[in-house]
């Protein structure tokens, strides 16, 4: 029987889930393609393990949120000045970040677990950010400039709105939540380990595209894809119909689920005008 345990690992594991989906948001709804919030996770996991293990927790989860804004001020790069397709160059940054963090990882190994910020302020940060970015691109000037850039950006420099600028904003803001995000894995673990993100990029990616490029729908997709985690987690090792399911099996509930939403919203989900383009 499901209970409060359960409630509460739905909202630990959906929690990073959230945070990296509003970083997609903030790209995306700009019209920066970004296949890279995975790498940017990636990314500031490692950091923050190794600096919070060597100065304090607050500095770890800084150098993690500036690998994030980093590899995002790289993508805004490759994109909007060098003109690189967009999901090129999110490919690049996550091989970039798998492989750095990896070489990282085999030279830094913790003998203990690393000092922690509170998950409380991480998932209390996650479950308010949807609501927040919602009033912002609704009722701020920023947020309409960032909906106007993603939606016509040719639109948008006849109006003296210059989109490059204003991606590069969404972009740092992408590193921000992203960082936040992977500082919370290493939060909730201890430690970092190799490929710790797991494809939680690419699930927070799936929930803003069934979401409609909009916070608060993202976010309720986050939720799912969220419950279906922690049903795995819940299930491991019982049996189902009389069936003792392997592992393997739970291991691929998330992912299944996101294939099958995917293939059922994809063709309904508007994504902005001005996604990809210069």
């Amino acid at each position: 029987m499901l209970s409060l345990s359960f409630a509460l690992v739905v909202i630990v594991v959906t929690a990073p889930l959230i945070l990296a989906a509003m970083g997609g948001y903030t790209s995306e709804r700009g019209g920066v393609i970004n296949i890279a919030l995975e790498g940017k996770m990636l990314a500031a996991a490692c950091l923050t393990a190794i600096v919070s293990h060597q100065v304090n927790a607050p500095a770890g989860v800084l150098a993690g949120i500036a690998a994030a804004i980093v590899l995002s001020l790289v993508l805004w790069l490759m994109t909007q000045h060098f003109f690189i397709d967009h999901v090129i160059s999110g490919m690049a940054i996550n091989a970039l970040a798998a492989g750095g963090t990896n070489f990282l990882f085999g030279r830094y190994r913790q003998s203990d677990e690393i000092p922690q910020l509170p998950l409380a302020f991480y998932t209390v940060t996650a479950f308010v950010l949807p609501f927040a970015l919602w009033l912002y691109a609704g009722r701020t000037r920023g947020g309409l400039r960032l909906i106007s850039v993603g939606s016509d950006p040719e639109k948008s420099r006849l109006m003296g709105i210059e989109p490059i600028f204003v991606r590069m904003g969404g972009l740092v803001a992408t590193g921000v939540f992203t960082g936040l995000a992977g500082a919370m894995l290493v939060t909730d673990t201890g430690r970092f380990s190799d490929n710790m993100t797991a494809g939680r990029g690419y699930i927070a990616l799936a929930a803003l595209i069934i979401g409609g490029w909009r916070p608060v729908p993202a976010f309720l997709a986050c939720l799912l894809f969220g419950a279906f985690t922690a049903l795995r987690i819940e299930l491991v090792g019982s049996n189902v119909f009389g069936a003792n399911l392997p592992s393997q099996f739970w291991s691929m509930l998330p992912y299944i689920v996101t294939i099958i939403a995917l293939a059922g919203f994809l063709g309904r989900s508007r994504s902005p005008a001005g996604l990809g383009k210069h």
